[in-house]
């Protein structure tokens, strides 16, 4: 039996490798069908990790109440606009009246406080500064935070160790700085303990921040800051060694309206070079349950405005859902590309029923012999079967090779991210025989239905 068998594939074998070229165009489908499928479900699958790690960054579960930016011009203007607003309307009258103290470290307490839904509560005061360290300069953010801004973003440490309560509470000159700064300030020497000016004030090293990749798109894209270029000390700090802006004065006022886009006199700038009169730049609250983010967003909004008199001088923002958003949208474009690749495959196995039968026809008078001397139906149905099997086949393992080709090009050309995952060259490789299967047995079993004195007669 096993010999039988075998004697019928090695003509189905000499019958595809007699005509090569017919044979490769044939194949050709399959091959394009199959590279096609696996190189568009590399990009998704890479598009799908960026997303991941761009959920990582951002924080799960966070909702960023960031305070909206006004110089200190317009805010001179509104604090003194009393005595000149005859020709204002009432509404306008009426907003102008209102006061709101902007984002405050009260605010992220009370949030943390009274709202259920909340895990963790992240205040941060950003400024721009100068640092100096045995002669070398650069200009870096210096972020005042809690240690939850830590856990919050998914930060961990490679050496040293996280701000105690005491250095949290009275304020002491420590910080933890980010790898880039290590490698660029401290290159033969261990950081910890050692001292770094920061402005007019020198801090203490503590502790380094492990090291993150991160693109210059992504910074910009989703507005966060280089973790790795950043210097993190505690918002007490910040706040009363450095500069509480919650502490205005008319004086204050004047100065920064004269003085707008110059430093102070401790060399401090806030980010972005905007004069916020806030005490914190933004307050970022990590949710417990993602069901929760957005009921969470309504009472935010609710207790804030309430809290600022009526005056919505902040911005709300989901980074989470945004990117989920994105991410949906790049699940269904991934899955239309995918679903236009498969269709190569349903055309690559027409194109093997039509050359197969095709064949067929060519060879009638080979299957009246072969019917003649004894071969069965069966035989001559797995003799064809055979040949659309061994194409498929064939087309398959080419098309996996082209495809991981074609992907890794891309990835090397363009900035797009491509993984390769198993079970799409299983999945792509599975469908491929199956055609072959499917769509060579119809020639098959045409051809095992001649007649064998018609065959034999047949010109």
């Amino acid at each position: 039996m096993f010999e039988r068998y075998k004697y019928i594939f090695n003509i189905a074998l000499e019958a595809v490798f007699l005509n090569k070229f017919r044979s490769m165009l044939t194949a050709l489908g399959i091959i394009f069908g199959v590279a096609a499928v696996i190189a568009m479900m590399a990009i998704g699958k890479g598009a799908q990790k960026e997303i991941l790690d761009q959920m990582k960054l951002v924080g799960v579960n966070n909702i960023i109440i960031s305070a909206k930016q006004q110089n200190a011009k317009t805010i001179e203007k509104k604090a003194s606009s009393g005595s000149d607003n005859n020709n204002t309307t009432k509404s306008e009258s009426n907003q102008t009246d209102r006061y709101s103290p902007g984002l405050t470290l009260t605010d992220a307490q009370t949030i943390k406080q009274y709202i259920a839904s909340v895990d963790r509560v992240s205040p941060e005061v950003i400024f721009e500064s100068e640092i100096f360290k045995d002669g070398r300069k650069s200009t870096i953010k210096i972020t005042g935070m809690t240690p939850d801004f830590f856990k919050v973003f998914n930060l961990e440490l490679s050496e040293g160790q996280m701000f105690n309560d005491e250095q949290l509470i009275q304020g002491k000159s420590v910080c933890i700085i980010g790898s880039s700064l290590k490698s660029r300030f401290f290159p033969k020497e261990d950081p910890i303990d050692k001292e770094i000016k920061c402005g007019h004030l020198w801090l203490k090293v503590i502790g380094i921040l492990r090291s993150r990749e991160l693109g210059s798109s992504t910074i910009n894209d989703l507005g966060i800051s280089d973790y790795n270029n950043s210097i993190y000390t505690p918002v007490q700090t910040l706040l009363r060694r450095y500069k509480d802006r919650s502490l205005i004065t008319n004086a204050s006022l004047q100065e920064g309206a004269d003085n707008e886009d110059q430093g102070d006199e401790q060399g401090m700038r806030p980010a972005g070079g905007s004069r916020s009169m806030n005490q914190v730049d933004k307050i970022v609250v990590q949710v417990k349950e993602s069901e929760m983010i957005k009921p969470t967003q309504a009472i935010l909004k609710k207790m804030m405005l309430r809290r600022h008199g009526g005056v919505e001088d902040f911005e709300i923002s989901v980074p989470e859902l945004l990117l989920k958003t994105q991410q949906r949208t790049k699940e269904i474009f991934n899955f239309v590309l995918a679903a236009i690749a498969s269709i190569s495959l349903l055309i690559g196995g027409i194109g093997i029923m039509n050359i197969m039968l095709a064949s067929v026809m060519e060879r009638v008078k080979e299957i009246g012999i072969r019917q003649a001397i004894g071969a069965r139906k069966k035989d001559i149905v797995l003799q064809f079967l055979s040949e659309a099997t061994f194409l498929s086949l064939t087309g398959g393992f080419i098309g996996i090779i082209l495809g991981i080709i074609i992907s890794k090009l891309i990835m090397q050309l363009t900035d797009i991210t491509t993984i390769i995952s198993p079970l799409s060259i299983l999945v792509s490789f599975g469908v491929s025989v199956s055609v072959g299967i499917i769509f060579g047995y119809m020639p098959a079993k045409r051809a095992s239905e001649h007649d064998p004195v018609a065959s034999l007669r047949y010109e």
